[in-house]
């Protein structure tokens, strides 16, 4: 085969029909800069030419169809800009509309009465007559002559490539001009082996078909075959890093289990740790005593006991002579872990200290002092751990909670705080589906804590709307009574402050009226509010001085109160599933029944259905961060960790699931078989790894 191989970067104005304006309006709309780029460019669905309807079989729901038939005839309506074009077309079963309402003159010109003609397009219903609005048109002489292929790709395209008759059809055009061009130049990126073994057809083959798929099957194959390789490479690439950071970095191995673990796993926990615990902290031990540096990733859901996991560490970086830290998104989150660790660190005979963005001068130069001579064994905080001046005399344990909202420059100035990197420990509540999770934490090691502690009741999840109102208001007067304490939330969404504020503040107003004091004490927190006013509201229903807390957002809401039994979600329509899984997560620490109770408005759109009935029906996180990848795609819900990952063109991480994990493990076999990849038959492997992954990611940034 001729051998070009750099054809594929030829700049896309140098195609046959492009131009450099064409090119201008590619690379500005769809990023299209190279022959490459066009070719990696996949329709987004595909319509089969070979079908037919008659007009007395069509349906207002179907798709575009293709009819043969004449014109009869030919009228224009309207005068300007209003004027249109209208043609009767008729089969042997009846008569449907034809209309343009551009180019009115020009069309009128192609026409033919009493010719046979194919047309195609999407049919609509008014009145009791089928129409259809700018039709594709052409004669059946030239139809049946032309090469028809059974699947015809659509392409994505947008109202500016439109009108430089870039639409569908005119990128078509372009991809066959190209294909004629630059096909026998395309070559082999997977080594024969992988080929053989997953029976996946050539690049060649797969790049033909998925433009102008010569049957269904072909198509079906091309796409399992470019799938295949989007994911293959992306695994590649993760899990080279990862051993590339397992051979570099060395890190402190904690090879003692001594007093401080010891004491307090047999004195001081007043509870049986789960089998899901015992199992993370038993790989996190084999990790940290290997002498390497751990990388790990712990995910479970709300409550699954994540922070005594947490503890656990740090005692063991205690017992071999090095200090922790701990490291929260928010303030109140730190403040929170600081209060929840302080007396079991403390029982314990070990120093902790809380440093966050609001600590006093005087006071950060203390603890700054402690830390530097290693009288201070534990560092709880926000990104101000990160500062320059914050310096440890030797950090051996670095834990991140909610890691995905920490950017990748953040992370790694936690590597530059000794010689050798602490050993990393990852959290996140944030249940995340196992195909993300293998993609875009594929450089860590993964535990999943999956058994909620013994004792844990459900929390009955509710959807009602505002005609519910005042049996709402009676049942958590009953809760009031029972001695418990209630969250009514309220979504803040940048944008609309103003309205999201009026909204809460009219919430609170119509609270307090249902809820008259002195007989209830109603608590309400919004961002509007001084920091030193937030943490007087939020003290007074920490120690149950408040009945009802009326807050904004989820953070604001993030301490932990086991007295709360109710969490009411106002707006509940307008949170994503993961935030609403947080919520929940909110109640149902003590021992008693939680309610969570979703309130909505009765229109909904049908993904707003779908969020509310998943809450509904499961209480499982994993279950629901997968319903949530289907909603929202992976972009949405990995934040600041994608960093060029995900930028998938046609695999799809919620549906393509299985086609991810043969790809991982082909990755991780022939990284074990040969790492460096010089082995003969991998070199077309080599060649497009370093062709595509060492320009796109820099992965030496990734922590």
């Amino acid at each position: 085969m001729a051998q070009n191989p750099h054809v594929l970067d030829t700049p896309i104005e140098f195609l046959k029909g492009v131009g450099p304006q064409r090119a201008d309006i590619l690379q500005k709309e769809l990023h299209i800069f190279r022959y490459r780029d066009l070719l990696e460019f996949y329709p987004f669905r595909y319509i089969d030419k070979t079908k037919f309807h008659k007009i007395s079989e069509l349906l207002s729901d179907l798709a575009d169809v293709q009819i043969v038939g004449k014109i009869t005839r030919i009228t224009e309506e309207g005068v300007g800009r209003k004027k249109r074009l209208k043609a009767i077309f008729e089969d042997e079963t009846s008569s449907m509309e034809l209309v343009w309402f551009k180019g009115v003159s020009w069309v009128k010109k192609s026409l033919k009465l009493q010719e046979e003609i194919v047309v195609f397009g999407k049919p609509t219903l008014y009145r009791n007559t089928f129409s259809i609005s700018h039709p594709e048109i052409e004669s059946l002489e030239n139809y049946k002559k032309s090469l028809v292929t059974a699947m015809q790709g659509v392409y994505p395209s947008t109202e500016k490539l439109t009108n430089k008759f870039l639409h569908s059809k005119g990128i078509a055009k372009l991809m066959h001009e190209l294909l004629a061009q630059v096909a026998e130049y395309i070559s082999e990126t997977l080594s024969l082996n992988i080929r053989k073994e997953y029976k996946l057809i050539s690049k060649r083959d797969a790049l033909l078909n998925v433009h102008f798929p010569k049957s269904e099957e072909l198509l079906r194959q091309a796409h399992r075959r470019l799938k295949f390789e989007e994911f293959f490479f992306i695994q590649l690439a993760l899990l080279k890093m990862k051993l590339h950071k397992k051979q570099v970095y060395k890190s402190y191995p904690f090879t003692d289990i001594g007093n401080h673990f010891n004491e307090f796993y047999k004195k001081q926990l007043s509870f049986e740790l789960t089998g899901a615990q015992k199992r993370v902290l038993k790989e996190i031990r084999t990790d940290v005593a290997s002498g390497k540096q751990m990388n790990r990733l712990v995910q479970g859901d709300v409550g699954s006991g994540k922070t005594i996991v947490a503890l656990m560490v740090m005692l063991m970086a205690k017992d071999n002579g090095f200090q922790s830290c701990l490291m929260a998104p928010t303030e109140i989150l730190a403040t929170q872990h600081y209060q929840g660790l302080k007396d079991m660190v403390e029982a314990l005979g070990m120093k902790m200290e809380l440093l966050t963005g609001s600590t006093k001068t005087a006071r950060r130069r203390q603890i700054h002092e402690a830390l530097e001579s290693g009288a201070l064994d534990v560092l709880v905080g926000t990104h101000a751990l990160l500062e320059d001046k914050v310096k440890y005399k030797n950090l051996g344990m670095a834990i991140i909670d909610e890691q995905h909202r920490f950017g990748v420059a953040q992370r790694s100035k936690m590597w530059k705080k000794n010689q050798k990197p602490p050993h990393i420990l990852v959290m996140t509540a944030t249940p995340i589906p196992r195909t993300l999770a293998m993609t875009v934490y594929g450089d860590l090691d993964i535990s999943v804590i999956d058994e909620l502690p013994p004792g844990r009741k459900p929390i009955t999840t509710l959807h009602r709307t505002d005609k519910h109102r005042l049996s709402l208001f009676h049942f958590l007067k009953q809760e009031i009574e029972k001695g418990r304490q209630i969250y009514i939330v309220y979504p803040l969404i940048d944008e609309s402050q103003t309205l999201d504020y009026k909204d809460l503040m009219d919430g609170y107003e119509s609270i307090c009226r249902h809820f008259p004091r002195p007989t209830y004490q109603v608590s309400v927190v919004h961002g509007r509010m001084k920091s030193e006013d937030k943490e007087v509201e939020m003290a007074r229903f920490v120690k149950g001085e408040t009945h009802i807390m009326v807050a904004t957002t989820v953070i604001e809401v993030g301490v932990n109160v086991p007295n709360a039994s109710v969490m009411v979600v106002e707006s509940a329509e307008r949170f994503g599933l993961s935030q609403l899984h947080q919520l929940r997560g909110r109640v149902g620490r003590g021992a008693e029944q939680s309610y969570c109770i979703l309130m909505s408005d009765q229109k909904l759109s049908s993904d707003a259905k779908f969020r509310l009935k998943t809450m509904v029906q499961t209480q499982n996180g994993f279950e629901i961060a997968d319903a949530d990848l289907k909603l929202r795609g992976p972009g949405d819900i990995m934040g600041t960790r994608q960093s060029g990952l995900l930028d998938l063109k046609l695999a799809d991480l919620s549906k393509d699931a299985k086609i991810l994990q043969y790809a991982r493990q082909t990755a991780q076999q022939i990284l074990k078989d040969d790492p460096e990849l010089t082995q003969d038959e991998n070199r077309p492997i080599l060649k497009e790894y370093v062709r595509a992954h060492h320009k796109s990611i820099r992965w030496s940034d990734i922590s």
